[in-house]
This record gives structure tokens, C-alpha cells and sequence, in this order.
């Protein structure tokens, strides 16, 4: 079976053995444990373990008679030379964290992912990752699968193979070495940054087509169109079992697949297609000859059982899939539900599937790309993972916060969840609303509802003011994809998407504790509110850990110092999206966008100022290859200058002219000069803007805050820098208090005579702490204190 990349077979400097036994110094915090009753050992790859050929890091071994010890940098084993057990085997966490994991004891794993969210109504257990609370972690290697030559292998019972992650708070370093022995993620395709469109749903191509035109007309872009399993036949014969495997088009739905595929093209989208393979192919299968007979046997209606493990069957489903795709169909989405067995022991269809689909997908120099679930450590490298058929609750919602980054933590970074749930709960537009926020800022944000007909995600099928900010959040999603591009890029090169806080802040007690952030990228950490507004303040709220330093909402433009814990409340067109001093977010500056993700012609760069800053643009050709440029884009706090270089390497996959937008959200300032190539620019060139939000979505003000500065240069020829100037040492604005007080206190559920009463005291020339402390004694509900003292204590 084919793998990339890999090198299984550690240097025989890093091996420190006895008859039975194999330690294998990987680097210098992570190791290697191996036990074989039959005195024999594996280095062949594994699901998990394909590259194990590292440079070799220093380490010592000392023979203490009943006992070796084998010390890096990092940690020290301990070990009797015996099987293995927690009396005769330990690794110790070197340095300033007293952290021991013996053999067969729990560590103090942070956790990785889970197979799935089927039915999850809230959080389920999660499997290991590389990160430990203390210190360690560990990732049982002893049953998965081998790739062995051409084909699967499997392993010898009885043999142990444990690989121990002994970082201590290092938790970037040590997801590095799970990268460097389990090889890095994929680029994903640029499209698949965009709004998909899933819904489980019997379309026809005029009502699918009606849709597409429905989103077109909202100027809502979709880039992927997701297919449900009602593509194919679902009404058969029960004489040929169940229909949730089918390979034939049905035809009463979609009597030109060709055509509808085509068309879909022509809107700029891509198609998936739903996959249920357990059954097999039957007869009744249009494929069903061709299957048959590539197989030596004759098609006389005997059912071809799904056998994955058996070469022969492999590659005659996959080309059975190819012809599917000759139609249009561009990636699958394998939905596999049917356990985790095979003739073969321990070979996970599911992760046969996987491996097999998107190497499929990656050939002829594209970006491979699958729909499918995790299957375990080292299914990264087979993105996207589809998280299964959700409860729709706020629990739900909560725990697809905690999950998503969490999963960074065994390197698997591109979840797609079905925003708004699959099933259950009731109508609830503000679960709905939030969910499509957190989506936004999700790797993938996969719009999905099961077939209940009153189960819908459609924009237009709610009431104002949801059906706006839903519209909002998802063209900002397709606004985010430069960004999101470059992070994609990131991501390929060993750091996620999205990560837990203390992925940034190892030594800090509250990014532990603050499951419910995640960093969005490099410039961006969010805040979702996944809980139902108060009903006095009509506001939603998330309780919020702010790292040191000044931090903007970059959707309200609210200026937070750092190094604290804060209650956010956000009505429901917002939800705190924080960037600290010194961030840069580049954003394609349309408009109004269409549905498939380009380089853009126009592109818009969020700047905070308060400190120094760098961002590289990365955009590319979209294949496999990846013909590369980059731009460069610095600000310098001293000067307060923003300088964007002419882009760098292959430049001919960009537009040859190019408008750029700069925006400096809560700036106490405004521009001063503008320099094109080096040479300053007439004002009467530029266009300032009052009314333009930093990211958000359109024009009609539901993301936008009071005031901002803004500043776009239109027609760059592209081998011209940008110099924007706003004067040295710029600085934030303070926060218009009271606007903001009014504004909440406008929207609360309490008697206009205590509104009236509260806002004059707020407002009153008094020390701060006299005006909280009579807020205090005029026996508000505890919420109404808490969003009134938010706006006082943002900044200290």
C-alpha cells in the first residue's frame, strides 16, 4: 500500500536493545518502547508511525545491574530489562516539572479526538493525544495496522509498542515530534476554505439548482456543494437488503448527472458525494458488470461483499469511484458507520477507506481532499474529518468547541462538524446563529440538517435580525480565506489552525482551564458564547482569559487590557473575536463574492497597532505542486508605518493589478500618508472610509462598530510596494464607555425609571469605583452588574 514519505526504520544509533526488548531515541522527548516475547521486532510503517529515521539526539545509557537508565535532555527511562510493567518501567520528565508515567498507569493525557459525534448530546471521551497536563503523554501503538510493501500487513500478538511524549509544558515541541514520526498534514484546496452547503435532503437537479440560485441572489457564496446519500438509488428491493449503499445515479432525481454536475462547476462550486460502501456491490448497481468482471467472475447477480483488505477489490472500487468522478464529482465523503473490523485482524476499513480515497483524490498534481471520520493517531494526514450526525442542543455546541481545538493535540486539525446539528433538540434561531458563528471560525464550516423537512439551515428560512447575521458570518467566512489560505499553508508545516490556549501558553494555569477559546491562526483568538442570552440583558456572554497585553474585538472594535479573566457580552450579531497589538488579518476586501475562492484583486489587511508586526501572505496555484508567492506585510510601531512588499516567488499565480484596503480598527488617529513604489500618492487617489468594518461581512452595519479608519488604494501594479503611515507610537482609542453603557442598558429588561437612574449614575463626574459600587446598591440582577462593569473594567 502505498504511503508518502516514509522511512520507518529508526538509525541503528538510536537503539538501545536487549532480546526482548527495543528502546528507540527518537528525539530527545519522545521515545520508542518496545517489548517481543519472540524476540523479533517491527519496522515496518504503521497507521501511526511512518517516519521513525530522525536525527539522532544526544542520550546516555548506564547499566545500574537490576536496572538500565537511558537519559536525554528531556527525561530518563528506567527500565528492569523485564516485560514490561509499572514496577520495572518508568519515564521521568527532566527539569523543573516532577512528572513520572510507569507502564500500564494513566498519564495526564490533555486528550487528542474521538472517532465521532454520532448521537453526542455534549462532551464523550476523547482519545490520547501528545500533551500532558504534567508533562506526558503516551500513544499506544501496539494494534494498528502496517503498511507492508504494496499492501497491508499485520502485527505478530502479543508484541508491545508504546511511543512516550515527555515534553513537560513544551507542547508545540511536542506535537513537532509527533509530526516528524507521523508524518505532516496536507494543503488542503483553497475551495475548501469556503461555505459548504450539505443538507440530507431528496433534492431534484431543478429544486438543487433553485438553491444555489437562492444563495447567489442573497450574495451568500458557497465553494462546495455536499450531496447526500439520495444521490444514489435508496428505494430497493428488499431482496438486495437496504439502500444506503448505492452507486447508481437516481435518475427520477437527477435524470442528467452530467449536466447537473457541469452546471454545479459553472456556479464556481465543488461536489461531494455521500459514501455508505459496507454493502458492497449488488446487482441491480450500474457498475455491477464492470465490477464483476474486473474481479474474474461473472456478473449473474451473486452481491460483491465490500472486502477492502483484498487488493483486487480495492482497485476495482476505486475505479469504480473514478468513473463516478469522470461525471464531476471532484472528492467523496466516506461515511462509514459499520464498525472497525476486517478478515483481517486489527485493519480498520475506516482507515483503509481513508488512505486509499485520498491518495486516490491526490493524483494528477491535485490537492487530495476526503470527507470522512477519524480513524485514529496519524489520520491527519487524510483530511477533512467529519464528526457525524450531531444532537442539536447547547451542550452539543459547547463541547464542538472544546473538541475541535483539543484535537490539535494528536496534529488533526481540519474538523468539519455539521453546523446546527443533525437531529433532535427544537427550533432555536439563537443556537442556530451562535453555531454559525463558531463555524465561522472552525476549520471547516459545513452548513448540514437532517431530513426532517423542518430542519433547515437556509438563510432565508429565518426571521431578521437571524437570517442577516447569519448572512454576515458566512461572507465573512469567504472573506477570512486569504488568511484562512495561509494558514492552511501553517497548518502543513506542523501548527493548526486552531489550538488550545496553552498550545501559546504552556506555563499558564488559565489556558488550561479555558477550554471554552481556542486560537484562530496565528493573529486571532476567540471567544464563542455557546449558551443562551440572558433574559434582563438580552445579551450572550463567555467568560473570557485574556493573555498579557492589549487585545481588540476586531467585530466591535472594545479595546481589553491583558493578563486577566473578563465576562464578554455580545448581542447577537457579535461574538468576541480578539487580536492583540501588533496583529495582522489579511481578508479578501470584496464585497460581494463569488462562490469559488481566488487569489483576490482586492485585499484588505486588519491591522492593530500598540506593537510590531509581520504577516506573509502565502497564496499559490491551487495544485499539488504548489507554485508559491508570498507577501510580506510589516508594521512598525515606532514609525507607525505599514509597509507590504511586492510579493515574492512565483508571482505569475497572482493578478497582475491589485487594490488593497487597510484598516486599523479602534485607532486613536487616522492616516497620514500614503506611498505607492516609494513615491507619495495625491489624496484624490485614495478612498477613506467611515462606514467599513475591519472583517466583517457587508455593508449593512450588523458587524460593524461606531468609528474606524480605513483607507484604500486602489489599482497596485504588482511589482509596487505599499507604504500606509498613521505617525509614530499610534496608540488605541479609548473605549466610547458611554455609548456602550447606554447601548446596554437601552436593550435591558428592567423599568425605564432605573434606566434612567443607572445611566446618570454611570455617567457621573465620580471615581469609577463610587459609580460600580452605586450600580451595586441599586439591586440589579448579577448579569446586568456584570455586562455594565465589563465596559469599565475592559481597560485598567
Amino acid at each position: 500500500m502505498r504511503i508518502q514519505h516514509a522511512d520507518p526504520v529508526a538509525s541503528t544509533e538510536a537503539v538501545v536493545a536487549g532480546d526482548h526488548y527495543r528502546l528507540t531515541v527518537l528525539t530527545d522527548g519522545l521515545i520508542r518502547l518496545e517489548f517481543s516475547p519472540d524476540g523479533a521486532f517491527e519496522d515496518r510503517a504503521s497507521t501511526f508511525a511512518i517516519n521513525r529515521r530522525l536525527p539522532v539526539p544526544d542520550f546516555t545509557v548506564s547499566d545500574a545491574g537490576t536496572h538500565l537508565e537511558l537519559t536525554t535532555a528531556r527525561l530518563r527511562v528506567t527500565y528492569d530489562r523485564q516485560p514490561f510493567s509499572a514496577n520495572g518501567l518508568s519515564v521521568a520528565v527532566r527539569g523543573p516539572i516532577d512528572a513520572v508515567w510507569r507502564y500500564g498507569q494513566p498519564s495526564d493525557d490533555l486528550g487528542g479526538t474521538a472517532r465521532t459525534l454520532d448521537n453526542a448530546d455534549g462532551a464523550v471521551p476523547l482519545g490520547p493525544g501528545v500533551a500532558g497536563r504534567r508533562g506526558i503523554a503516551v500513544i499506544d501503538d501496539s494494534e494498528s495496522f502496517l503498511f507492508d510493501g504494496e499492501w497491508i500487513g499485520t502485527r505478530r500478538p502479543g508484541r508491545l509498542d508504546v511511543y512516550v511524549f515527555a515534553y513537560g509544558r513544551d507542547v508545540s515541541d511536542a506535537l513537532q515530534a509527533f509530526y516528524a514520526v507521523s508524518g505532516l498534514p496536507p494543503v488542503l484546496p483553497r475551495y475548501a476554505l469556503g461555505n459548504w452547503w450539505s443538507r440530507f435532503y431528496p433534492y431534484t437537479t431543478e429544486s438543487y439548482q433553485e438553491v444555489v440560485r437562492r444563495f447567489r441572489s442573497e450574495q451568500v457564496p458557497i465553494s462546495v456543494s455536499v450531496i447526500d446519500m439520495d444521490w444514489h438509488l435508496t428505494e430497493i428491493d428488499p431482496e438486495h437488503g437496504v439502500g444506503w449503499t448505492g452507486y447508481t445515479w437516481n435518475q427520477e432525481l437527477f435524470p442528467d448527472p452530467e449536466a447537473f454536475l457541469t452546471w454545479l462547476h459553472d456556479q464556481g462550486m465543488r461536489v461531494t458525494l455521500n459514501l455508505h460502501p459496507a454493502e458492497g456491490v449488488r446487482s441491480f448497481e450500474a457498475p455491477y458488470p464492470a465490477m464483476a468482471r474486473a474481479l474474474g467472475r461473472e456478473p449473474d447477480g451473486t452481491p460483491i461483499p465490500f472486502d477492502i483488505t483484498d487488493a483486487r477489490f480495492a482497485e476495482a472500487y476505486l475505479d469504480m469511484h473514478r468513473d463516478l468522478e469522470a461525471q464531476g464529482v471532484d472528492f467523496w465523503w466516506i461515511d462509514w458507520q459499520q464498525g472497525e473490523h476486517t478478515r483481517l485482524v486489527g485493519v480498520d476499513p475506516l482507515w483503509v477507506l481513508n488512505h486509499l480515497h485520498f491518495i486516490d483524490s491526490a493524483r494528477d498534481e491535485r490537492r487530495g481532499l476526503i470527507l470522512s471520520r477519524y480513524a485514529g493517531p496519524g489520520s491527519h494526514r487524510y483530511p477533512v474529518g467529519f464528526s457525524g450526525d450531531t444532537v442539536i442542543s447547547w451542550d452539543s455546541l459547547a463541547f464542538q468547541v472544546a473538541f475541535t481545538a483539543t484535537a490539535a493535540n494528536v496534529g488533526y486539525g481540519w474538523w468539519s462538524h455539521d453546523i446546527g446539528g443533525h437531529f433532535g433538540g427544537v427550533r432555536d434561531d439563537e443556537l442556530t446563529t451562535r453555531w454559525v458563528q463558531l463555524g465561522t471560525f472552525s476549520p471547516v464550516l459545513r452548513l448540514h440538517s437532517g431530513r426532517n423537512p423542518f430542519l433547515t439551515k437556509e438563510p432565508w428560512s429565518f426571521e431578521e435580525p437571524v437570517r442577516g447575521v447569519i448572512d454576515d458570518f458566512l461572507r465573512l467566512r469567504h472573506r477570512l480565506v486569504p488568511y484562512l489560505h495561509t494558514m492552511n499553508h501553517r497548518a502543513a508545516s506542523g501548527t493548526p489552525l486552531v489550538r488550545p490556549l496553552y498550545h501559546a501558553h504552556p506555563g499558564t494555569t488559565e489556558a488550561y482551564e479555558r477550554s471554552d477559546q481556542f486560537l484562530f491562526g496565528s493573529e486571532v483568538m476567540l471567544a464563542p458564547i455557546t449558551s443562551p442570552h440572558d433574559e434582563v440583558t438580552q445579551l450572550g456572554s463567555v467568560r473570557t482569559w485574556l493573555p498579557e497585553g492589549t487585545w481588540v474585538d476586531l467585530l466591535t472594535e472594545l479595546v481589553y487590557d491583558g493578563g486577566r479573566e473578563i465576562v464578554m457580552h455580545r448581542d447577537l450579531a457579535s461574538v468576541p473575536v480578539l487580536a492583540p497589538a501588533g496583529a495582522i488579518v489579511p481578508t479578501d476586501g470584496a464585497r460581494s463574492l463569488g462562490n469559488e475562492p481566488v487569489n483576490p484583486e482586492h485585499v484588505e489587511v486588519v491591522v492593530v497597532v500598540g506593537a510590531d508586526g509581520e504577516f506573509v501572505l502565502v497564496e499559490d496555484d491551487d495544485t499539488a505542486g504548489g507554485a508559491l508567492a508570498g507577501t510580506t506585510i510589516r508594521f512598525d510601531q515606532a514609525t507607525g508605518r505599514l509597509r507590504i512588499a511586492p510579493p515574492e516567488g512565483e508571482t505569475s499565480v497572482l493578478p497582475r493589478r491589485r487594490t488593497w484596503t487597510v484598516t486599523f480598527p479602534a485607532l486613536a488617529g487616522n492616516v497620514v500618508q500614503v506611498e505607492i513604489g516609494g513615491a507619495q500618492v495625491d489624496g484624490s487617489r485614495l478612498e477613506t472610509a467611515s462606514d467599513t468594518a475591519p472583517v466583517r461581512g457587508d455593508t449593512a452595519g450588523r458587524l460593524a462598530p461606531a468609528a474606524r479608519c480605513s483607507i484604500t488604494v486602489p489599482d497596485v501594479p504588482l511589482t509596487s510596494g505599499v507604504v500606509v503611515d498613521v505617525g509614530p507610537s499610534p496608540v488605541l482609542h479609548d473605549n466610547p464607555v458611554d455609548a456602550e453603557l447606554f447601548r446596554r442598558i437601552d436593550r435591558a429588561r428592567i423599568g425605564h425609571e432605573t434606566k434612567n437612574r443607572l445611566y446618570r449614575l454611570l455617567t457621573a463626574p465620580i471615581p469609577v469605583a463610587s459609580r460600580l459600587s452605586g450600580m451595586q446598591a441599586l439591586g440589579l440582577a448579577p448579569e446586568m452588574v456584570n455586562a455594565l462593569s465589563e465596559v469599565f473594567l475592559a481597560r485598567a
